[in-house]
Formats: C-alpha cells, structure tokens, sequence
C-alpha cells in the first residue's frame, strides 16, 4: 500500500498517513483512479484539532477490517478543511442540503467525477461499514440511479452556488440604517444575564463586537446598549471556563450558555480577533480587565503556537492523552495536591473547581467569576498550577501555518503591542509578516499553507488575500515599513483582478483556480470573517493609504451585500457591519509626522492610535519629504495638500504635504482629503479628533 500522504505539509492528513485505509490526497490522481478501477470515492474531511475526527480515526480508519472493505470497494481522499477550504465549503453545502445538518469529520461520497450522492459527518464504526458495504452494492447494482442521483445534487448545488447579489454598492444612509438595525436585532438576541447571542452552544462573536464597538462609539440609535452588549460579552467570556485561566488563550466555543465547560481545541483565528477585540475595549473604556487578557492572549499566542520559522501554528487540539479537556481540568484533590491544603481549598473557591465537577468525571474547568482580593496569593497560585499542568500530557499542535489566520495576527499583535507598549508583539508580527512574504507570497499569489518553512499546494483563497492584506496593512501602520502597503497592494489588485464576480462582489476562489462541482461564494461571516468582508476592509484602508478611488469604490460596492445578510442574521454580518462604520466615520485619516523615535513624535502617533475613531487610518513620517519615519498607525488616508515640507512615502498619500510645525513634530486630521489645521499635542490632537468625529458622525 502506498504511503501518498507521508510528504503532505497538513499535520492532519500526516496523521493519517499510517493508517491501514489507502489514502489519497485530493488530486486529479485520486479520481482518476477510482475511473480506472470503476469505483466511487470516499471523501473524508476534518482538521487537526477535531476531537471527534479522531474518535472515527480511532474506530474506523485505523480498524484493518474496516480498511479493508474501504479499500476493497472505494479510492479514499482525506482532506485538511483548513489547507482546502474550498473543498470543505462545496462538499459541506451538499452535505447540510441533504442531512440539514453538517460538521466535522465529513464523510461524503463522490462519483469519479467529483458529484456526491451520499453525505453525512461522524459514522460508527458498525454504522459506517454497512454504510460502505451499501454504497458499494448500490454502485456495483443500481449504477444509472445513482450517477443521475450524483449528476442532480450536483446541478442543484451549482444553482444555488450563485453569488449574493446586492443591490448597487449601499450609500451613507443605506449604510446607516444597516448599522442601526443590526445593532437593534442583536439586542433582541443579546442574553443579557450571561453574555453573548442565543443559546448553547456560544462561540466567541468577534466580529460582531468589534462592530458593536465602533457603533458605540459612532453614536446613534442603540450606542449605549451597544456598549453595554461588548462588555458583558467580553467580561462573561474571560471570566469563565473558555478562557484558560491559567495561561491565557480561548478555546474554540462553549457547549453551554454561560461559558462554564468549552469545546478545548484552540484555534489561531479565534485568539487573534479576540486579541484585537480587547484591546480595542481597553483603548475606549480603560478595562483593566480587557488590557489584561488581550495581553494574556497575544502572550499564549506566542508562547503555544510560535513556529521555529517564526509565523504561527494553526491550532491547540481538545485531547491531550486520549481525553478530552483533560489537560485544562482539576479536581479539588489535585488543587491540594499541588498548592496543599490551605492554598488548594483557596484556590478552588476562587476557581470554581467542585468535588461533583462541572465537566466530565468530577473534573473542574477553571472559572475565575471575580477577581480575588489577594492578588499576589492569586499570582503564585496561578504559577505552581501552570508549573504542575505542563507536566501532563499537552494536547497535540497543528504547526502549519495558515495565511489568513497569520494576518489576522499580525493586525492583532501590531495594534496591541503599539497600544499596551509590549515590543516583542511588534517583533513577533513582522516575523510572521516576513514568513508570508518570504514563503507563502510570489508574484502577487499566496500559497493558503506553509509547514516547516515549505509552502503547500493549496493556492490561497480571498480570505487569505484580504486578511493578510489587512495585517500588512497594520503591521506598516505600526513599523513604518513602507513595503507592507507594496505587498498588500499587491495583493489587493489580484483580489479585484482574480476573485471579482463581475458585479462587485468576490468570489472565494480565483478564476484561475482549480474548478469544483460549483465555484463558492460566500460573503456571511463564520467565526472568521468572511473573505468579501474582510476584502471591504482591506481595500477601504489601502484606499485610504494611496488615493486609490477604484480600491475605495471596490471596497463600497462589496458592502451591496451586507443589507441583505444583516437584516436576516447580523451576527454573519459582523466585519461587514464594522467596515460600514468605519466608512460611515469617514474613515478618519490622521498623519503624524516628526523625527523618528523623538519623544514628541511617538507621543503624538500613540495618542493618535488611542484615540482614533472607528475605523480611522493612521500614517506616520519625518515630514522632511525622505521617507518613512518610526512607527506609523493603523493604515493612512490619501489626503493631497496642506503645509508644505513632507512627501507621499510609497504611495501613502497622506503623508504628502505633510510637513513639520515650527521644526516641530505634528498631526494632521483629515476627512474626505480636506484637514484641519496641524496640531502639535496630544490634548490638541484629541480635540482635532473629537472635532473629526463630530463632523463626519
């Protein structure tokens, strides 16, 4: 049997790769294959981190009778959801159509020509081998049915498959009339006792707070109680068991509603925007407890999932040692054992660790409900925990480097160390910038995966163009690196030019790419933002940063779509609602200028980054017209004219014109390419900014 998967650049697929079960990878190979050998394929879908995967791995996959009736009767594919999302998308559409439900494993089976006629998630193993059985009668005796089955789902899915169609890209009332009634409908939805939208099970609603956020601040209609949903969010999720008291870090969702017991598996993405979302609640409110775990998750971020190549791993698995969660969990006796008895009985009261368990077995998740009057006993507690847990059994890493998700981080890191003054975030976001750039982008293209410093096959797909656009975007805000706004461009135009529906809106896949049952297309946000949201906002602040009037008309008209998809579920409208505030603001277009490093200059651009609006764009040079300067914001506005002296560093027109005052540091802030007169201190700066915000609110 030959061993296809043993060189895959997917930890998923290498743990398979010594499985009895003769795997493929996806490939023309495979179906090509099962047309030589006239039989259908099994196509099984999952992730690294997904416990039950690993439960039908355990069942089936590695079971030799099992495998060798799946090998008798069918060529099997495993695939990597996240290194092939565009396969994950197709196939779990036909697999929610036909069963009304879907998730992972995905087990669907296929003709050779890539049309499924059978889907269904985790199977047991009895279950799953009368299943293979079945589909191997039906192929060998009822051939015709089942290809005309095959040919029909497949046509229905193509039908279905046609982009969202908005109604002409949305105007500034459009726009805020979406935003207000979004924020009214999530108030409905909002459970005010525990935090967060509906019921079980809860999952992390950051793009939606990052919305409700900047609504706030934009004032209006609902701000107040905007604010009030961010925060009681934010503060039920880091009091309780989805946040790892102990070291930092979310886990994936709550299987409850009130976050007590979460699903373990820690994903990249998840910390990265809710990184983000806290520090931009400690920047508008002055949370000490925002401040802490947005320092806590980008520290757990480095720590847990940092490559010796410097980019960062995809995902902390849910089992460590074959069990879920065991190695978060305690029992009261575990406590004294590790603290002793006075210190053991503290720290379960203040953890909520309880001799029946909240979980499973009599087992605790740590809970931290309030915060302890005795800090330092709290501090040394927490320290002889962590030391005692990390001689368990740590749950698997997958160490591939996913593209989105790595911009998604940068953004988050550049922002948050700049903000909490933590340098080694700063440091960390370029390296990862530098691993995309050095591995994963050639000629405009993004590879979608890297491990080990080798970049996959899997050609990137528009999420991964537009988030990674976006933490370039930030991380040149942040460092003055002028060839981060050159690469996003980059990979901006080949969005517009590769991903484009003709129509304003964007496909998930290039035109070039590999052609599927129906090309995706799915503007809704999942716990990531979706690939056209995340594309609205990327081109709206390279706009900002070059003039560019196409990328900011592209970024508009990709909106067209958000009316239609808030008013029938804002919480899959999330980015897209905090992209349409951030254009309702403006954006704002701050430029500081000065010498590099003086103390002036950085004290105006921090002041700038802390009090910006929503949305706002940030550019820092010398103003001495030869180029960039230290640390720049967020992304820069063109905004041409003003005080002579400065000049465009790369394109970023914001910063042309922009000269010294009095051979001084100085702010400038713009709207729509018009500013107000230069500022030179922060107290002047935040009554420009407030001056700013009440003019374009």
């Amino acid at each position: 049997m030959a061993d296809r998967l043993k060189n895959a650049t997917s930890p998923y697929l290498l743990q398979h790769a010594g499985n009895p079960v003769d795997w493929w990878p996806w490939g023309d190979e495979a179906f090509a294959e099962a047309r030589a050998r006239d039989v259908p394929v099994l196509l099984s879908v999952g992730y690294s981190a997904c416990h039950w995967c690993h439960v039908m791995a355990h069942e089936s996959f590695e079971d030799p009778q099992t495998a060798a009736l799946v090998n008798d009767n069918l060529v099997a594919i495993k695939v990597d959801r996240e290194e092939r999302p565009d396969v994950d998308a197709v196939y779990m559409t036909a697999t929610q159509a036909m069963t009304g439900q879907g998730g992972w494993p995905m087990t669907v089976f296929l003709t050779p020509d890539r049309e499924p006629f059978f889907c269904g998630t985790y199977f047991p193993r009895d279950y799953f081998q009368r299943l293979v059985a079945g589909v191997a009668q039906a192929w060998g005796e009822d051939r015709a049915n089942v290809t005309s089955q095959a040919a029909g789902i497949a046509r229905a899915l193509a039908e279905r498959a046609a982009p969202l169609r908005g109604a002409g890209a949305p105007g500034q009332a459009a726009l805020a009339g979406t935003c207000d009634q979004a924020a009214a409908s999530l108030a409905g939805e909002y459970d005010a006792a525990q935090g967060g939208f509906g019921g079980a099970p809860k999952f992390p609603p950051s793009t939606v707070l990052e919305f409700l956020l900047r609504h706030a601040e934009r004032g209006g209609p609902g701000a107040g109680q905007a604010r009030q949903m961010t925060e009681g969010t934010a503060e039920s999720m880091a009091r309780g068991g989805l946040y790892d008291q102990l070291a930092g870090g979310f886990a994936r969702y709550s299987t409850d509603a009130g976050w007590v017991v979460p699903h373990f598996e820690k994903m990249l993405y998840d910390n990265a925007l809710l990184a983000r979302v806290y520090t931009h609640l400690w920047r508008r409110t002055g949370s000490a407890l925002a401040r802490r775990v947005a320092a806590e998750t980008c520290h757990w971020m480095l720590a847990e999932l940092g490559t010796p190549e410097r980019g960062l791993a995809a995902a902390l698995d849910a089992d460590s040692d074959g069990a879920e969660g065991l190695f978060y969990t305690w029992t009261p006796a575990e406590l004294t054992d590790a603290l002793g008895a006075a210190d053991g009985e503290w720290a379960a009261q203040a953890f909520g660790v309880t001799g029946s368990g909240t979980f499973e077995h009599g087992r605790s998740v740590l809970q931290r409900r309030s915060d302890p009057s005795d800090p330092e006993r709290l501090a040394r507690v927490r320290g002889t925990l962590l030391a005692r847990r990390g001689q368990r059994v740590r749950p698997g890493r997958d160490d591939k480097v996913v593209a989105a998700w790595n911009g998604l981080a940068i953004a988050a890191l550049a922002e948050t160390g700049l903000l909490l003054d933590e340098a080694t975030f700063v440091a960390a976001a370029r390296d990862a910038a530098g691993l995309l750039a050095r591995v994963h982008l050639a000629g405009g293209r993004l590879a979608r995966t890297s491990r080990d410093g080798v970049a996959s096959a899997s050609a990137g797909v528009l999420e991964d163009y537009a988030c990674v656009a976006e933490g370039f975007l930030a991380l040149s805000g942040v460092t003055g690196e002028a060839r981060w706004v050159t690469l996003a461009g980059q990979l901006l135009d080949t969005t517009l030019d590769r991903f484009g529906d003709g129509a304003g809106g964007f496909f998930d896949t290039a035109d070039d790419g590999e052609a599927l049952v129906y090309r995706p297309a799915d503007p809704a946000d999942g716990p990531t933002p979706s690939g056209a949201f995340a594309a609205a906002g990327a081109l709206l602040s390279y706009a900002a940063l070059t003039g560019s009037e196409r990328h900011r008309d592209a970024a508009v008209a990709a909106l067209g779509v958000l009316g239609p998809i808030a008013s029938q579920f804002p919480r899959a409208a999330g980015w897209g609602l905090a992209v349409a505030e951030a254009l309702l603001s403006g954006p704002a277009e701050i430029a500081v200028v000065g010498p590099p490093g003086a103390a002036g200059t950085v004290e105006l651009h921090r002041t700038a980054l802390h009090a910006a609006p929503p949305g706002a764009v940030v550019a820092l040079g010398t103003g001495l017209g030869d180029g960039p300067g230290g640390p720049a914001g967020l992304g820069g506005a063109g905004s041409p004219g003003g005080p002579g002296g400065g000049e465009g560093v790369a394109g970023i027109a914001l910063l042309a014109g922009r000269g010294l005052v009095d051979g001084g540091p100085a702010a400038y802030v713009c709207h729509n390419f018009t500013c107000l007169a230069p500022v030179t201190g922060p107290a002047e700066l935040r009554a420009a900014l407030d001056t700013a915000a009440g003019n374009n609110g």
